[in-house]
């Protein structure tokens, strides 16, 4: 394993308890990070914190509620002196329908967690970091948001949102030692699967050239990087985690 160097560097990241927030977690902390995980389950957070140990914190959030976010962003630069890195790993895959016959209030969940969430915690954390004239934010998208996928409309639109979303911001803060970045992971062994028919799992697999699922730990080694100090020229990109799927 490459060693990045964030020592002194104080991190949130959404969605930790699980998943790949976790594992982007657990390489932060083992780069020399301190960090905060934002996640709605309060079980599955002392659970991480648990197994991260000493570099590691929690507050739950829910983070479709903007006051709440707030608070939190206000929680971690008051005890924890900054916030340097984000790394937004939130979000929930949806339920499979096809789009005339997708419910509307399940449309209005998935925009609601992946999109509105991602703008929440994007804008919480920016003012903060243009006043110390530093930031690394990394938005987990998702190949979807690129090429979509047939019977999940609603995931797909979001994730797409957070491309354009992360492009646009990273663009406005380009003049500060901010950078803003995506990427987009094929679909990884995570819980997320608990939510998809066999059949859409099936589909997604046979979409990825490299024949397997992303590990968590490979999406940790890339965000690693982008929000190190290293990372001091690229921003408003997005980087594939696809296995090869993606086509552009």
């Amino acid at each position: 394993m490459n060693q990045i160097d964030l020592n002194g560097k104080i991190a949130v990241v959404t969605g930790g308890a699980q998943g790949i927030g976790l594992a982007v977690a657990r390489r932060l902390i083992a780069s020399g990070a301190t960090v905060s995980l934002w996640d709605m389950n309060a079980e599955l957070l002392d659970s991480a914190v648990e197994s991260l140990g000493a570099g590691a914190s929690a507050i739950p959030v829910n983070i479709t509620d903007y006051a709440a976010v707030a608070a939190a962003t206000a929680a971690v630069e008051g005890t924890l002196g900054s916030l340097d890195i984000l790394v937004h790993s939130a979000g929930i895959a949806g339920k499979n329908a096809p789009m005339d016959e997708y419910d509307l209030d399940e449309w209005r969940r998935v925009i609601d967690i992946d999109l509105t969430g991602a703008f929440h915690v994007n804008r919480a954390v920016l003012p903060g970091m243009k006043a110390r004239n530093y930031g690394r934010i990394v938005n987990i998208a998702s190949i979807a948001g690129k090429e979509g996928n047939p019977n999940a409309a609603a995931y797909a639109a979001a994730k797409a949102g957070v491309i354009g979303m992360t492009k646009a911001v990273g663009k406005e803060c380009a003049a500060y030692d901010i950078a803003i970045n995506a990427v987009t992971p094929a679909t990884a062994k995570t819980r997320i699967l608990d939510e998809l028919k066999p059949e859409f799992i099936d589909y997604m697999l046979s979409r990825i050239p490299r024949g397997r699922f992303l590990e968590v730990e490979e999406a940790a080694s890339m965000i690693a990087w982008l929000v190190s100090q290293e990372n001091s020229f690229t921003t408003a990109s997005v980087f594939d985690l696809s296995g090869g799927r993606a086509t552009y």
